[in-house]
């Protein structure tokens, strides 16, 4: 159990230990600037100094893979890219003095461009798709040379990969941020407020509860908790607080004298919050505006477009298996079908459209992607060149499950995001398979659909737009021998005929009698001949 004395014992100008500093900054002392300030300071004077905080790798994996599907699906997925990627940040600091008790942020510091206010609602359950509508709101506040973005905050917490995105792209934001409570900032919300410039509070609100915990509301485990406590700590050392605080959000058995037991998680009220530095108390938002000192300024207020409302409706955990039942199912009935049909083309789309969209909100990766895409690699190959082995295909079947299932639990997966991940695998292969045998054994007998080119029948005619193989079933049985090795491809001569081929079994070498098995369209499936005889008029082959 960690224990922390009383740090508030030197009045309330001052906080004590080594780490504190007035809590007015001193305009002749730019050490004794907070964090926050002193990087946007040093930033409009070119220096390289930024303060802030530091963004651990699971932040930058999750910025990165933001960006990967723009370059890598060129379906309409990628348009969502456009305006949905590059939403949602969190920053480093506050800055603030103090007024009585209660801090106040210097109206001269705080308000740095001639733009409006941005006003960022952050409410409801913070999910990955929240990130990606932050941070193109933090764009756009740049590009109109904001003087603020203000995340308005009522949410009882969310997903800590999700947090930690937002707060990357707050330290990344060149417009002040500051976080106003209107109701709740719980757990992952306080560490999102955490990472502003400064926190604003209206009475009643409260800030903490940092917990991270499963779907059975049992704390996470150690590691997940670790990342979290140490992510509080960090912004909050980066503000100039005191980081135990910031911990005990986190940690039920970090005790601090005179604010919370040892057992008890921390939870801080408005003025609580204001009391520790925490905070800034303000009654309304006209009283937060005049404290920014932005009263004349238009407020614009940001609201999710059709792309990162799009992008939250496919990755939902019920939409998602739809798509993938659909981009199955879809491939199947092509992969049955001869030619290139619609059929082939919407389970394409389908799977760009889960993969792309997951892609975006950062729960998807490049591993999981390309482990799919091995998968389906594995399954044609023993479709289409070997058929009858089954390795490639059980292992193809596997490296799908594994790729689909490593694009749904996201970086810091939770006992939930595992659980999810796992009804949503249960449910794809529950309806490709009760649909499977309906739709490839019943639905290419109706003439609508076949004349829709959403299933290609077995005989299609020029006067429609077509031009195909016929199926020779005569060919069937007919013995003949190889032309030329069969690895599993190549030729053989059946009578005066020559026909490609590709052998059912292992490689065939030239000059061996072999028999038609199979015929579909231009593809002859052949095999050794049991007894090893040649159809009459065939000529033997030369040897040598």
């Amino acid at each position: 159990m960690v224990e922390i004395r009383s740090w508030l014992s030197n009045g309330p100008g001052t906080r004590s230990g080594s780490w504190m500093r007035p809590l007015r900054p001193d305009p002749a002392d730019p050490s004794r600037y907070p964090a926050g300030l002193l990087r946007r300071f040093s930033r409009s004077v070119g220096t390289s100094s930024h303060g802030g905080i530091m963004k651990n790798s699971s932040s930058v994996r999750s910025g990165l893979r933001a960006i990967i599907p723009v370059v890598l699906l060129a379906l309409p997925t990628a348009a969502f890219a456009g305006s949905a990627m590059g939403v949602g940040s969190v920053s480093a600091v506050a800055a603030s003095t103090s007024t009585g008790d209660t801090l106040v942020a210097d109206v001269q510091d705080l308000a740095r461009g001639e733009g409006p206010v941005f006003r960022v609602p952050i409410q409801g359950v913070i999910e990955l798709g929240l990130a990606p509508f932050v941070e193109r709101s933090l764009q756009e506040a740049a590009a109109a040379e904001a003087a603020a973005v203000v995340l308005d905050v009522d949410t009882p917490g969310g997903r800590v990969d999700a947090a930690e995105r937002i707060a990357a792209a707050i330290a990344d934001s060149e417009v002040p941020v500051y976080a106003y409570v209107n109701r709740a900032a719980i757990s992952a919300g306080a560490l999102i407020s955490l990472a502003a410039d400064g926190i604003y509070m209206r009475p009643g609100s409260r800030i903490g509860g940092a917990t991270p915990v499963d779907g059975t509301g049992q704390t996470a485990p150690e590691k997940i908790v670790s990342v979290m406590r140490s992510t509080m700590r960090s912004l909050a050392e980066a503000r100039g607080l005191d980081p135990a605080v910031a911990e005990a959000m986190v940690d039920p058995e970090i005790e601090i004298e005179g604010v919370v037991a040892a057992g008890q998680l921390l939870t801080l009220t408005y003025s609580e919050a204001a009391g520790l530095g925490y905070a800034t108390e303000v009654a309304d938002w006209d009283a937060l505006m005049e404290a920014l000192g932005t009263t004349d300024r238009e407020v614009v207020d940001q609201t999710a477009n059709w792309a990162e409302r799009t992008v939250r409706f496919l990755t939902h955990p019920v939409v998602a298996p739809f798509l993938l039942s659909l981009g199955f199912l879809g491939l199947l009935v092509e992969i049955k079908s001869p030619g290139i049909g619609l059929a082939g083309g919407a389970g394409v789309l389908a799977l760009a459209l889960f993969f792309g969209s997951h892609l975006i909100i950062g729960l998807a990766g490049m591993e999981g992607l390309i482990l799919f895409g091995v998968g389906v690699v594995f399954v044609l190959v023993e479709a289409l060149v070997l058929p009858g082995l089954g390795v490639f295909g059980i292992l193809g079947g596997l490296a799908i499950l594994a790729g689909i299932y490593m694009s749904l639990i996201g970086d810091i997966p939770t006992v939930t995001d595992y659980s999810r991940a796992a009804m949503t695998l249960a449910m794809t292969i529950t309806l490709v398979m009760a649909s499977s045998w309906f739709l490839v054994r019943r639905m290419p007998s109706n003439r609508r659909l076949t004349r829709l080119g959403i299933f290609l029948g077995e005989e299609t005619h020029r006067d429609t737009g077509y031009t195909s193989s016929v199926r020779r079933d005569e060919l069937r049985g007919r013995r003949g021998v190889a032309i030329t090795d069969l690895r599993p491809a190549g030729s053989g001569l059946f009578g005066e005929e020559r026909l490609d081929v590709v052998s059912e079994q292992a490689w065939i070498e030239a000059g061996t009698p072999i028999e038609i098995v199979a015929s579909e369209g231009y593809r002859h499936v052949v095999r050794v001949a049991p007894d090893r005889e040649i159809s009459p008029g065939h000529p033997e082959p030369e040897a040598g």
